[in-house]
């Protein structure tokens, strides 16, 4: 139930903190703040188109981790916040559940806030704690519910109607076993698919494979075997000034560098027998000296290597080429070619045993089948208890919308009753059907029904799907439109029936759900140094009187309009007393 909301710099509001609970009422508008007594019942806003109701369910539109617009902001602030308390009950486990889920503290309040700055980044919190649009739209969803205008074109759209009809029978669970066991199924019976195709190429395939292998098998490449094989063609290439340079090398430190070595080695021992201080370095040359004589060892064993052996490069050269024709055919290295031998071996292997994994498949394709079939079958079966179920409650909800002899219908597509028909929802196509009139068929929504009749229709659904969820607070959201007369009268009765065991929000321009309001806001635009901005007033008795007599006459209201306006009060006020004692038996 919602307790608190407050709102800041969001379009024309500035400050706005409304309490719901059970302190005493009074007036507030932009940067005020009051409290009324009714956290149950019908709360009421209304005022002149463009005055600012539509800012509220903005607000909460945000709150429900809806899209955002940096230019919902107001003008000159640098950010705009939406702040909502809730009380909830502990019996709401679908809730706690959501939030244990979030990661979020339970308890019996939920605080959902939303900051969006100027440079369109959007924070958003639950209780406290920073939370993604998808977390607060599922703690939102399980909080309240909005109903605006537009909503009663979903009724037109018959691929939403099986939507409806599996939530006002609690069929999503059953739905979601439903499309796992489908995509189980599908994914089985592709697999038997491409098995069935691969059978009926095998034996063209196994050749192939076999030929593949045995090509890689026959010239026996060895991982990184190409690399070394090139350095050693480009060392053959140049043997003969690989030779020409060694002999050089050789004959410079077997000569030049080991007798200055030696000589430098003789003159330090002198040396030091004048000056044992540079005995150390005495040392380190002998050092060098020894190491000469190894780097002399070592360029005679490389010089001694080299050879001119076009024998070796020719072998080398065709060697390469062999490893070359595998890589443009079966990779672009040797490791890759290695894989896809390997890759082909295992599917030799399958090939080998194909029969046997075409009868395993085989089996289990049935087997989802069956489960899928049993599952959609059973689904079918309680929507269709709920069909018959709804079509019932529907009557009940429109006779008390001046529908008395309308007719409302959920019509199943006829299909078979076999895998083929199924899909991830089951196999049951739906469509409202509705006739507002005896005597007359029913027919599509969308062919049949006009605005008004719409509105209502989805006001009775709302109300069906209000009774079914744990959802507590309701939002209307002017869809009283295209309503007159007392099909107006028929539709504040049904608000005002559901207040009476939810909180239930409404912008209204009809006077006939205003007046049965137990709480009445005024949304009006005022200047204040310069800038516009709207305020929410609670009106108390002698100012509903005039607010109603505005929505009944505008500005040329008499005083019989003012009479009409206290008569539409006084029925509303008993309507609202009767309606409370029928909910507390």
């Amino acid at each position: 139930m919602l307790c608190e909301l407050k709102v800041e710099n969001l379009a024309l509001i500035e400050s706005l903190h409304l309490c719901f609970d059970q302190e005493t009422t009074g007036a507030f508008g932009s940067g005020e703040e009051g409290h009324f007594h009714e956290a149950n019942g019908l709360i009421v806003m209304t005022g002149e188109t463009g005055a600012g109701k539509s800012i509220l369910l903005r607000a909460i539109h945000l709150l429900m981790g809806g899209r955002t617009q940096t230019d919902w902001i107001r003008s000159g602030a640098e950010q705009c916040a939406v702040e909502a308390l809730f009380m909830v009950s502990a019996y709401h486990h679908e809730l706690l559940n959501v939030m244990r889920d979030a990661g979020v503290d339970e308890g019996n309040t939920v605080i959902l806030k939303r900051v969006l700055t100027t440079n369109g980044k959007s924070r958003l919190y639950i209780n406290g704690s920073l939370a993604t649009a998808k977390m607060v739209a599922m703690v939102a969803e399980n909080l309240l519910n909005v109903a605006s205008q537009h909503d009663h074109q979903q009724l037109l759209q018959p691929s939403l109607h099986l939507d409806i009809l599996d939530t006002l029978g609690n069929h999503w669970d059953e739905r979601e076993q439903v499309g796992r066991s489908f995509s189980h199924w599908r994914q089985k019976k592709e697999a038997l698919h491409q098995l069935r195709q691969q059978e009926r190429d095998k034996e063209q395939r196994r050749d192939f494979l076999a030929y593949q292998l045995d090509e890689i098998r026959q010239t026996g490449p060895v991982a990184g075997e190409d690399e070394a094989l090139a350095a050693e063609r480009k060392r053959l290439k140049s043997a003969d000034a690989l030779i020409v340079l060694s002999q050089k090398i050789y004959r410079f430190v077997s000569t030049t560098l080991v007798d200055g070595l030696f000589e430098v080695r003789r003159d330090m021992e002198q040396a030091v027998q004048l000056d044992p201080s540079v005995e150390k370095l005495a040392l380190e040359l002998t050092a060098y000296g020894y190491q000469a004589e190894d780097i002399v060892s070592q360029v005679r064993s490389y010089k001694d290597s080299l050879e001119h052996n076009p024998a070796r490069l020719e072998q080398v050269n065709e060697r390469l080429n062999s490893l070359q024709h595998l890589k443009r055919k079966y990779g672009e290295s040797l490791k890759a070619v290695l894989q896809f031998a390997e890759t082909a071996e295992q599917e030799l292997l399958l090939i080998e045993n194909m029969d046997k994994n075409m009868a395993e498949l085989e089996t289990a394709v049935v087997a989802a089948e069956e489960v899928l079939v049993q599952q959609a079958a059973a689904l079918s079966t309680h929507r269709h208890q709920t069909a018959e179920q709804m079509s019932q409650a529907m009557a009940v909800e429109l006779a008390s919308l001046a529908f008395n002899q309308s007719r409302f219908e959920v019509c199943f597509q006829e299909h078979d009753s076999g895998v083929g028909s199924v899909c991830g929802n089951g196999w049951d196509r739906v469509e409202f059907f509705f006739s507002a009139n005896p005597g007359e068929a029913a027919r599509p929504l969308a062919k049949v029904a006009s605005g008004g009749e719409l509105s209502r229709l989805m006001l009775a659904l709302k109300c069906l799907l209000a009774k079914k969820d744990r959802v507590e607070t309701v939002v209307f959201d002017e869809v009283d439109a295209g309503i007159g007369g007392e099909a107006a009268e028929a539709v504040a009765r049904k608000i005002q029936e559901l207040s009476g065991h939810h909180q239930v929000f409404c912008v209204t321009h009809l006077p006939q759900i205003a007046s049965r309001g137990t709480t009445h806001f005024k949304v009006a635009k005022q200047m204040a140094q310069g800038r516009t901005a709207s305020s929410f007033v609670i009106l108390n008795a002698e100012e509903r009187v005039d607010e109603l007599a505005r929505m009944l006459a505008g500005e040329s209201a008499s005083a019989s309009t003012r009479e009409w306006a206290k008569e539409l009060l006084a029925k509303g006020k008993n309507r609202s007393d009767q309606s409370e004692r029928a909910c507390h038996r």
